[in-house]
């Protein structure tokens, strides 16, 4: 596995690299807390395509991180959901609730994030797109883990929108049960 070539300014073995490692870290890999580190370094990084790369890994390692590590690196993973490039804002964004799956603690701590995000997003350039991916990713988190609560946030949240158009689209993740 070419880890190096995630950083690579070579796009193909970029591209080549990050499918390979992505593909690895759907599982817990042995190696995840050598590379931790340098993969949160990199969300600062100068290059987007490194940023977003290193969101999404992030996101990865975080859902079998039994260290707590999230809780600590989780404000510099959300910055890039701000990035002035909207493309990797949203790889971003998309990739934060996978963050919850190690543990109560942390999906919690990603909770508040993904509901502290949603706030700020009004009057954003791009600001209903952001609540959109927000919404979507509650409920991939409530579907992987079957937590009830995180429903409950989402549908405080969706209230929250005051164009009655977009909040009938966030609810669309939300349907109503007719059982």
């Amino acid at each position: 596995m070419d880890l190096d070539g995630l950083w690579s300014s070579d796009r193909a073995r970029q591209n080549t690299a990050y499918e390979q490692v992505m593909a690895a870290t759907a599982e817990p890999v042995p190696w995840a807390g050598d590379v931790w580190d340098d993969v949160v370094a990199h969300l600062a990084g100068t290059d987007n395509h490194d940023r977003a790369i290193a969101a999404q890994l992030l996101g990865n390692l975080a859902a079998h991180d039994t260290g707590g590590r999230i809780e600590r690196d989780l404000p510099a993973l959300m910055a890039v959901t701000r990035d002035e490039r909207f493309v990797t804002a949203r790889h971003a964004l998309k990739s934060v609730w996978r963050a919850g799956l190690s543990g109560d603690k942390a999906r919690a701590t990603v909770v508040g994030a993904l509901a502290a995000r949603y706030r700020e997003a009004e009057g954003e350039k791009n600001g209903t797109l952001v609540r959109h991916d927000i919404v979507e990713s509650l409920r991939h988190l409530r579907d992987a883990t079957q937590d009830d609560a995180i429903e409950a946030v989402a549908r405080e949240l969706i209230a929250l929108e005051p164009d009655p158009k977009y909040r009938k689209k966030y609810a669309r993740h939300w349907p109503v049960s007719r059982g």
